[in-house]
Order: C-alpha cells, then sequence, then structure tokens
C-alpha cells in the first residue's frame, strides 16, 4: 500500500502544480491607459484552404479594431483558395492578395509565406493567423491592449479548438494538457530565458520593430515548429513575451479529418521537442505512468481496495481542470487514458519518421 501512496501523491501533486501554475498565464483584457490606434496589419498565408476562406472573412469582417489592413499569400494552392479570396475580400476595407513565390530550398512553406507577408506589411503590429482561426470581434482590442501593458515583443496563445471526430478529440486538446503541465509559466512570462517559451503558430502577436530585430521568420526558415522558435528568439535578443490564455477570444479548426491529425502532429511531435531521444523517451514513460496505468489498477479497484481508484480519479481531474481552462468540453477528460496513448503513438511515429529518413509531410510538401 505504501507505493500506492507515493502513487496518490505524484498525482495530486501534479493537479496542484496545474492550479499553481494556471495562474501566471494571464487572460486577454482590456486597460483604462490605452495607446492611440496603431495600424495593425493582420497577415494570413493560406494553401489549399478553400473550405475555411468564407469563414475566415466573415470573422475578420466583424472585428472592432477600426485601424486594420489585411493581407493574404495564396501559396500556390491547388484547389480554388484563390479565386474564393478574390471574391470574399470585397467585404474587407484595406485588404489584398498576394502570389506566393516558388518555395526556396532551406525553407518550410510556411515560414516563407509569412516572411513574403511581412515584407509588405506597414503595421506597427503584425498578427500572424492560420486561415482555420476564427476571433472574436474585440480579440485585437483585448490582444494589443494586453501585449502593450506588458511591454512585450510577442504575444502569443493556445486556442479553443472546437474538435471534430476521435482522433482530433483524444490529441488536438492535448496541446493545453503540454502547458499547463509541462510548461512553467512564471518563467514563460516573467523571465528571458529562452528555455521556458512557448507559442501558438495560429496566433502570433508582434511588435513589428521587434519582429524585425530578431530576424523575423528568416530567422527560422527551417524550422518546423517556427512559433516556439521564434518565441525563443525574442528572448534572446533582450524582449519579453506574453504566453495569454485566449481561448475567449481565439478560436482554431485544426484539423479536418483523422488522416490530418495523424500527418500534422507527426510532423511537430519530435521536432518539437528538440529531436531529443532521451526527452522522448522521458515523454512516454511519463504519459504510460502517470495517465495509462491508472486505468489498468481500476482492476484492483473492484477486486481489492477503492484506494486503486484514485490514482484515476485524479488523472481525470486534472485533464479537467486543464479542459476547463481550455474552454473544452468537459467530459473528454474522461478519455484522457486515451489520449496518452495516442500522444505515445504519434511521438513514435515522428521519431520514426527522422530514423527511416523518409521527412515530415504537410500540404504536399516534404520537409526532412
Amino acid at each position: 500500500m505504501s507505493t500506492l501512496y507515493i502513487y496518490i501523491g505524484i498525482h495530486a501533486c501534479l493537479l496542484i502544480w496545474v492550479f499553481i501554475n494556471q495562474h501566471y498565464m494571464p487572460g486577454l483584457q482590456s486597460f483604462n491607459t490605452i495607446k492611440q490606434k496603431d495600424l495593425v496589419s493582420v497577415l494570413i498565408p493560406l494553401r489549399n484552404e478553400e473550405r475555411n476562406v468564407s469563414g475566415l472573412i466573415q470573422s475578420l469582417k466583424a472585428l472592432s479594431y477600426s485601424n486594420l489592413e489585411f493581407i493574404f499569400l495564396d501559396d500556390q494552392s491547388t484547389d480554388h483558395t484563390k479565386a474564393l479570396l478574390e471574391q470574399e475580400i470585397k467585404q474587407l476595407p484595406h485588404a489584398k492578395i498576394l502570389d506566393g513565390s516558388a518555395l526556396p530550398p532551406s525553407w518550410v512553406g510556411k515560414n516563407f509565406a509569412c516572411h513574403q507577408l511581412s515584407q509588405h506589411a506597414k503595421g506597427t503590429y503584425l498578427l500572424f493567423l492560420d486561415a482555420d482561426v476564427r476571433l472574436a470581434s474585440t480579440a485585437i482590442d483585448v490582444s494589443l491592449h494586453t501585449l502593450q501593458h506588458r511591454t512585450a515583443g510577442l504575444l502569443s496563445g493556445f486556442p479553443k479548438f472546437p474538435v471534430k471526430g476521435l482522433l482530433a478529440m483524444l490529441a488536438v486538446p492535448m496541446q493545453h494538457v503540454f502547458i499547463y503541465l509541462h510548461l512553467p509559466l512564471m518563467l514563460a512570462n516573467n523571465s528571458k530565458l529562452p528555455q521556458a517559451s512557448a507559442a501558438h503558430g495560429s496566433f502570433m502577436f508582434f511588435n513589428s520593430a521587434i519582429y524585425h530585430a530578431i530576424g523575423g521568420h528568416q530567422a527560422v526558415k527551417s524550422s518546423l515548429v517556427e512559433d516556439v522558435h521564434l518565441a525563443r528568439l525574442v528572448k534572446q535578443k533582450g524582449f519579453s513575451t506574453c504566453l495569454a490564455n485566449v481561448t475567449n477570444y481565439v478560436s482554431c479548426n485544426m484539423y479536418q479529418s483523422n488522416k490530418d491529425v495523424w500527418a500534422g502532429f507527426s510532423k511537430n511531435a519530435f521536432p518539437g521537442i528538440g529531436k531529443s531521444w532521451l526527452l522522448a523517451a522521458f515523454v512516454i514513460f511519463f504519459y504510460s505512468f502517470i495517465f495509462v496505468l491508472p486505468v489498468g489498477l481500476l482492476w484492483f479497484a473492484f477486486s481489492s481496495h477503492w484506494l486503486y481508484s484514485i490514482p484515476f480519479a485524479l488523472s481525470v481531474i486534472t485533464k479537467g481542470a486543464i479542459d476547463y481552462l481550455a474552454a473544452q468540453k468537459a467530459w473528454i477528460a474522461i478519455l484522457m487514458p486515451l489520449s496518452a496513448l495516442v500522444i505515445i503513438a504519434i511521438l513514435l511515429r515522428s521519431m520514426s519518421l527522422t530514423v527511416l529518413k523518409s521527412g515530415y509531410s504537410w500540404k504536399g510538401r516534404t520537409y526532412s
């Protein structure tokens, strides 16, 4: 029983850690001291995003911030993205479409698209969005106020994920788990330690001067996890970053199919931890030990003693607390053991792509 008590204690500590850690992630809010209405450039790369064009434009059309320019880049789409954009942007003031150039060697597609967008932006602030992001009407107002209030060079946050499909339901909300469970948010938001950095590429709000000072997307041109590397660069250059809870203002329909979930996460999982075999082994052990093992202990809860059910209950409560903070459906927490298994499987797949040197594929492009 002493081993069980220790195991229960570990789960209790993790739950307490989440409650402490979340206090260091600010929400987006307005402040009394509001600076002048600086120009914000909203920059959006699109590659084969025809399903998102209409919803994206409607979201942007409803924004309340008054001084905006919208720049879209069609990244050599092979579907109807360009035609739909040309039709829909008539609803937006100060909007234009760029035709993306051919991808140069050593560049990742999204990074090159964002680089091209930044070269045409005139704003004092740059907001990079993915095409599958939808914003609340006041999202730019509160984001800008928060960025200015914290005198940060970059504000980012993990959006709300309206998941569809089993694999998306199991895997996509785990992004919030990684942040609340593994990232010391006090250091992320109150220090310039590059290692304590995170960002989400779907929503990156930069002070333009600082973005260019760090070299912009060109400085991370070959990175598959450019969002994290950009955040680290901001800190390395002596500026601050802010990782905020943006779930009340930003949502992201990240993947549309199980195939996309599998391919997208496989592309990012192993590179996201620096292709560290030691760290990968730790992740596999941690999620197996903390979130999969409690299911096996439920057998002993029924056949031996009810105390064996406590680790499972605490793991579900921990996931439920994070899902609440992430504006996620509460009942998904009960699936945490399956989510852990999916994350382990995706990481193993991502590692195998490195071993086999077959590259990471996304939207018709393959990266080593």
